[in-house]
């Protein structure tokens, strides 16, 4: 039997995230971990998979708590071994799109980039070392053209510049693993109605989520360190 891909979802309870590990469960080889910061916001997804004889494997995670972040670890690393894909989906938009960056709270700058940039980085140091036991490992960082320097505007100041910073630490990072197996790269999935997106949002979570799904199924020839709408290649 072909060996499962490991496949990690931040933020998987609603959303993109919850797309995103919908569409990787049901792939033939895959099996998701999805995470929450509250694992009973699994169920409905869990139970909606199992209706089609597809399964998810819940875990607890707050990307901003080391000990959660290390209990995920461990456990991963106790009962498989290795990662194989990491969606680092999980995020907050905190501040309206009329803020000004002049009376910008500092505090919700703060929080904001926590969650958005160290909260990724912080799961991403945990598990890398077990995606380098992976024959192809893959992340993929959830960003948004709103952090596109090639088109920045005003509005939601923390939020752009918090999808900025994780555009960085992509291509950092890809630097940083460039000559190994794991490829990383940033998407951005349009603009979707999604709790975060809000109701006049264009593209359903399942349109937005294609994009993710090919960037975590990379072939080993696939591209690294790069910035994609739609599969497509975008400015930073």
């Amino acid at each position: 039997m072909e060996e499962r891909i490991i496949t990690v979802v931040s933020g998987a309870s609603r959303g993109l995230g919850r797309a995103a590990a919908h569409r990787l469960a049901t792939m033939d080889g895959h099996l998701v971990v999805a995470t929450a910061r509250n694992p009973e916001d699994l169920e409905p997804l869990r139970s909606k998979l199992a209706l089609s004889g597809h399964v998810i494997e819940p875990h607890q995670l707050d990307i901003t708590d080391d000990a959660s972040v290390i209990a995920l670890r461990d456990w991963i690393a106790a009962r498989f071994g290795r990662v194989d894909v990491l969606v680092n989906n999980a995020g907050i938009l905190i501040d309206r799109h009329s803020t000004s960056i002049l009376e910008l709270p500092l505090e919700q700058l703060r929080e904001t980039l926590e969650t958005n940039l160290v909260g990724t980085l912080r799961l991403t140091q945990a598990l890398l070392p077990l995606m380098r036991a992976s024959r192809a490992g893959r992340i993929v960082n959830v960003a948004s053209s709103m952090g596109q320097l090639a088109e920045m505007d005003a509005g939601t100041p923390a939020y752009r510049m918090s999808k900025t910073a994780l555009n960085a630490l992509t291509r950092i990072l890809a630097a940083e693993l460039a000559g190994t197996r794991i490829k990383v790269n940033s998407v951005c999935p349009g603009w979707c109605r999604t709790d975060l997106g809000g109701s006049e949002a264009p593209r359903l979570p399942e349109e937005g989520v294609e994009v993710v799904v090919w960037a975590a199924t990379l072939p080993d020839d696939g591209p690294s360190g790069g910035f994609f709408r739609d599969c497509e290649p975008i400015s930073w």
